[in-house]
C-alpha cells in the first residue's frame, strides 16, 4: 500500500517548487496543470525576464507585503532568497542584480527559470499532468480524501492548492482555488486587482499625452475629486505618495509608481472619489519653479512658449500643459504675464486627474486578497480547517510591490507547503492512489 501520494493543483511558481520539494522528501507527487505547459505565468513575469527575487534584507523584504508580511517570517526562515538562488544555480541558472535590488536570470529569459524547475521535478520523479482541470477537492471526516478532475478522480493523502490568483487568466489563473477553498469552508478575503494601471475620467487629456514616460516625478493620491485637491492637501486626505517613473496611457496612468499605489487607490475608490496629482518637477519648490520659468522667458524672450518649454518638458506634454494653462500656444516669452507664469508653474507642480477605476483584475500583475491567513498555519502552510490540505502562492491573502517579492513569496510558501505535506503523508495512515 502506497501512503505517500500528494496532489499539487497548479504548476506555477509555488506549485512547481512545492511538488519538487515534496518529491525530494520522498513523497509520490502528481502535479496537475490546467493549461498545456507548466510555468505559464513565470514566462510573462518581469516582462518575460522573470524578476524572481530581491536583495533587500529580511525586515525590508517583509515590509513589502504590508500588514500581512509577518505571516511570511517563518516561511522565509525556512526557504529564502539565497536558497532559491542556490536551487537555480544547481540547474544551471546564473542570476544578476539590477536597480532596486531586483534579481533576474543573467540570460534575461524567464524560460530558463521554468526549465530549471522542470529539471527539479524530473530529477525527483514528479508526475506532471497538463490540460487537466481540478473541479473539486474531496473531504471525508475533516481530512483530504482526493480530488476530482475533468479527466478522472484520484485518492490523495494530501492536496496542495497552488492555483494562483485571478490575474492573467490565459496563464491558467482563473480563480479556481478560491472557489474550492470556499467550498471547503475557508474564508476568502475580498479579491482586488493589485499592480494595475488606472483609468482616469479625463481620457482626452490622457490620450493627448499617451506614451510619455515620466521619470523622477511624484505621484500623490487623494480621497477627493481633482477639483478639491488644493483644499484637501492635509495628510488625512492623502492615500499614498511616491517618487519614481510613471507612464501616460490612452486611458490614464501606468508605470511603476502607479502600479505600486494602485491597490490603495482601488480600496479607496470603494469608499468615495479619488484623484491624483503628478508633480512633474519635485526637486523644485513652486517659488523656485516660478523663478526658473521667468528666467527662461527672459533668456528666450523672442521664442514662443512651446519652444521655451522644450528644455523643461517632454515634447508630447508641452501643448496639453500650455492649453491647460490658458496661455496661447505661440505666445512669446516676453509677453507672458506673471499670473500666467504662476498658473503654468502650478500645473507643473500638480497635474491633476480624477480616477475612474482600475483596469480589470484579469489585467493586473497580482491579485490581492485570497484565502484568509487566519485559517492557514504559517509554520506549515496547512489548512487549520482540513487535515492534509495546504495552500501556497497567490491563492492566499499575500501580495506585495513589484520587485521580485511576489514570486519569492510563491517560491517560499510552495517550498514549505511541499515539505510539510511530505511529512504529513509519511506519518498518516496508508492510502492508495486509485480512481474512485
Amino acid at each position: 500500500m502506497n501512503n505517500n501520494i500528494i496532489v499539487v493543483i497548479g504548476a506555477g511558481a509555488g506549485g512547481m517548487i512545492a511538488a519538487g520539494r515534496a518529491a525530494q522528501r520522498g513523497a509520490e507527487v502528481i502535479l496537475l496543470e490546467k493549461t498545456s505547459h507548466p510555468g505559464q505565468k513565470i514566462l510573462i513575469s518581469g516582462k518575460t525576464r522573470c524578476n524572481l527575487s530581491n536583495t533587500k534584507e529580511l525586515d525590508l523584504f517583509l515590509g513589502a507585503y504590508g500588514k500581512n508580511g509577518q505571516f511570511l517570517h517563518n516561511v522565509f526562515n525556512r526557504f529564502f532568497r539565497d536558497d532559491l538562488l542556490a536551487l537555480m544555480r544547481r540547474y544551471g541558472v546564473e542570476t544578476k542584480t539590477e536597480r532596486g535590488g531586483r534579481i533576474f536570470p543573467s540570460s534575461n529569459d524567464a524560460h530558463d527559470i521554468v526549465r530549471a524547475l522542470e529539471q527539479y521535478l524530473t530529477e525527483y520523479g514528479v508526475k506532471i499532468l497538463t490540460n487537466t482541470r481540478v473541479t473539486d477537492i474531496e473531504i471525508e471526516k475533516g481530512c483530504v480524501l482526493g480530488i476530482k478532475t475533468d479527466r478522472g478522480n484520484y485518492v490523495a493523502g494530501a492536496v496542495i492548492v497552488a492555483t494562483g490568483g485571478s490575474s492573467y487568466p490565459a496563464t491558467g489563473s482563473t480563480g479556481d482555488g478560491y472557489r474550492m477553498a470556499k467550498d471547503l469552508g475557508h474564508s476568502i478575503i475580498k479579491l482586488r486587482p493589485s499592480l494595475v494601471p488606472l483609468i482616469v475620467y479625463e481620457t482626452e487629456l490622457a490620450k493627448s499625452m499617451q506614451g510619455v514616460s515620466l521619470k523622477n516625478v511624484r505621484l500623490t493620491a487623494y480621497r477627493c475629486d481633482s477639483g478639491q485637491i488644493d483644499v484637501m492637501k492635509a495628510s488625512k486626505f492623502v492615500i499614498d505618495s511616491r517618487m519614481g517613473e510613471l507612464m501616460m496611457t490612452h486611458f490614464g496612468i501606468g508605470g511603476p509608481i502607479t502600479l505600486q499605489m494602485s491597490l490603495g487607490i482601488v480600496k479607496a475608490l470603494e469608499e468615495g472619489p479619488v484623484s491624483v496629482a503628478i508633480d512633474l518637477k519635485p526637486a523644485l519648490s513652486t517659488k523656485q519653479l516660478q523663478q526658473r520659468l521667468q528666467r527662461d522667458f527672459d533668456n528666450y524672450s523672442k521664442r514662443s512658449i512651446r519652444n521655451i518649454l522644450k528644455e523643461l518638458l517632454p515634447q508630447k506634454l508641452i501643448d496639453p500643459i500650455i492649453k491647460l494653462s490658458g496661455i496661447p500656444l505661440e505666445t512669446l516669452g516676453t509677453r507672458i504675464k506673471a499670473e500666467e507664469r504662476n498658473r503654468l508653474a502650478a500645473l507643473l507642480k500638480s497635474l491633476k486627474f480624477s480616477i475612474k477605476q482600475s483596469l480589470p483584475i484579469g489585467t493586473a500583475m497580482v491579485t490581492a486578497g485570497g484565502v484568509s491567513l487566519k485559517e492557514i498555519d504559517p509554520r506549515t502552510m496547512s489548512s487549520k480547517l482540513i487535515k492534509g490540505l495546504y495552500f501556497c502562492g497567490e491563492v492566499i491573502d499575500i501580495d506585495a510591490d513589484t520587485g521580485g517579492f511576489n514570486l519569492q513569496a510563491a517560491f517560499s510558501t510552495g517550498y514549505v507547503a511541499g515539505e510539510s505535506a511530505a511529512e504529513y503523508v509519511s506519518t498518516s495512515k496508508e492510502r492508495k492512489l486509485q480512481i474512485f
